[in-house]
Formats: C-alpha cells, structure tokens, sequence
C-alpha cells in the first residue's frame, strides 16, 4: 500500500509532464520490400498523432523520430493489451460483441453455417492498445535499418493470368508461360537432374479454352433448339388430346339424346 501510495502521489505531482510508459508496439510493414519490423513505443507523446484515428487513415510518421522524417504510415489494425483485435466499422475505441459468420474479419467457423458472438475492438486507436499495425505508404528521406534498406525476395510469384501480365507488362500476344516464376526444388540424391515447379496459370486463354467456349456455345443453340422442338411437339400433342376428349364429349352427349328422344316417343 505504501509503495501504490508513492506511486500515485508522483503522478499527481509530475502531472502531464511526465514521460509515461505506453508499452504500444509498432508493427510497421513496407510493402514495397517486403520486410517488417517491431517497433517499441514508451514514449506516449509520440503516438499523440495515432490516437482518435480509424483503420485506413493515414499518419504522417515525424513524430516517431527524427529518422522517420517525411514517412506517410497507413493504420492497418492492431490489438489491445487483453489481445482483442480491431475490426473496421466498429467505430468505437472500446470492445463491441458482435454477432459473427464465415466471411467476417475477427472470425473462423468452425462448422459449416456456424454463427457466433465474439468480442472485438472497434477500429478507433487509443492508448489502451498494445501492437498498432501499420503500413509505409509514402517513403521518406531517410532508410530505416532492417525495414527498407533491404528487400525480401517473394517466395511465390503470380499465378493469374492477368497479375502476370500486369507484373511484366505484357499484352495478350504473349506468351505467360514463359513469364511464370518457377521455384527451384532442393538438389536430390544420387546425382539426379536438379528440379524446379511453377503454379498452373489460371484464366490463361488458351485454343484449348476456345474451342471447349464454342462448344458450349453450339450445345446452347442445340438445347434451344430441341426444347423448342420438342415444346411444339408436346403442344401438338395437346391439342389433339383436347381435340380427341371434346369428340367423345360430343358422342356422348348425342348418345344420351337419342336415348331421351327415344323414350319420350316410346310413353306416346
């Protein structure tokens, strides 16, 4: 109790000017590299730019330092010191539950249909998070050690069609198959040929794909075809059905009036 009382009496006398401990950490990415790097923030004066902000705005970094002069970051998500992440649309700087199915952030079912209430920060940053996730949008004068003065090569390259095209700039007269990023397997034993795999390309046009579209488009003028064939057929056979039932009506109907007629002049 002594101690907690010391404690409270220096805050109260130091007041705002005191250097308090954050403890948020900074988990800033640069896409442009591929690299990320984990950033610890005691200093709460410099996160005063952060704070009241959504996911997706941008802040302008200068007040991290010196080195992150004329840095732009994008604020991506983050977690708070219980481990609730934030989720976009929630706009509220505390904990929401939130009724949660398949395709919503902050949520993985785990049976097919499966809904469930979960708890989750809302998307407004505050001094109660503890890891701020954000992105370099805009570089700036300096380099950053271990963030953009190196480049982590992709593991994977693009596997559709139009990424690639869009990664090499090329046109539709190109061949993608000799633009795929192929990955080199680890050297086997016993002297064999070193191997490499590539992804298959998906939504490659290919003659193959053609002919199999304008397949499909003559098996589409053949159905119509038949099903109206075969709707005048069924129609056809309608008719002469009603046709059919109307002429015993009729046979009917003389029947039992020949017989009426019959005995009304057999009584006289």
């Amino acid at each position: 109790p002594l101690e907690l009382a010391l404690v409270f009496f220096l805050l109260v006398e130091l007041g705002g000017s005191a250097c308090f401990l954050a403890a948020m950490k900074l988990n800033i990415a640069f896409p442009a590299t591929g690299c990320q790097k984990l950033v610890d923030i005691e200093d709460e004066r410099k996160l005063q730019g952060f704070f009241d902000k959504r996911i997706s705005s941008e802040v302008p970094a200068d007040s991290l330092g010196d080195e992150w002069k004329g840095y732009l970051l994008r604020i991506t998500g983050g977690n708070d010191k219980q481990g609730f992440p934030m989720k976009q649309g929630v706009l509220t700087n505390g904990r929401a539950r939130l009724l949660l199915r398949k395709g919503a952030s902050c949520y993985r079912p785990r049976r097919t249909g499966e809904r469930k209430r979960k708890s989750v920060r809302g998307c407004i940053v505050d001094s109660q998070l503890s890891v701020l996730n954000v992105a370099i949008v805009q570089k700036g004068e300096q380099e950053i050690p271990g963030l953009t003065d190196k480049t982590i090569p992709r593991r994977l390259g693009p596997k559709r069609a139009g990424k690639i095209r869009k990664l090499f700039n090329l046109s539709k007269e190109d061949d993608l198959r000799q633009y795929v990023i192929r990955r080199n397997l680890a050297d086997r034993e016993n002297g064999k040929k070193r191997r490499s795999k590539a992804p298959k390309i998906q939504r490659l046009v290919t003659p193959v794909v053609l002919q199999r579209k304008r397949r499909l488009a003559s098996q589409r003028v053949k159905w119509a075809k038949k099903s109206k064939e075969e709707n005048a057929t069924y129609q056809k056979m309608v008719a002469q059905r009603t046709k059919e039932q109307r002429e015993k009506r009729h046979e009917r109907a003389m029947k039992r009036r020949t017989s009426s007629m019959r005995q009304s002049t057999s009584q006289k």
